[in-house]
């Protein structure tokens, strides 16, 4: 697992750090695989994170990948690159967000 964390902050302002898994691109966009607890816990959420940053920005833009095509193809994804490292479960809530 990563030491890598970032910290988003959603429509409110309010601020959350999660722990960086695991990151890919896909058609060309960058993704990351980002948990709410590191590497010592006994349970945690992940959450995939798309890169929708606008390439002169000097901060990165992300929002949740929402149920769809989408979520499949990169949980798939994920779970393969993450198989042997670690035994995670990505457990994606309709209608959450951050």
């Amino acid at each position: 697992m990563s030491d890598a964390t970032v910290i988003f902050t959603d429509e409110d302002g309010n601020k959350e750090e999660y722990f960086v898994l695991e990151e890919t691109k896909l058609n060309n966009i960058k993704y990351l695989l980002v948990s709410d607890a590191d590497e010592g816990a006994q349970e945690a959420n992940a959450i995939i994170m798309k890169d929708l940053s606008d390439e002169t920005s000097d901060e990165a833009v992300y929002e949740m990948v929402g149920d769809g095509p989408e979520l499949d193809a990169l949980a798939d994804i994920f779970a393969l690159s993450l198989h042997d490292a670690l035994p995670i479960y990505i457990i994606m809530a309709r209608g959450a967000g951050l």
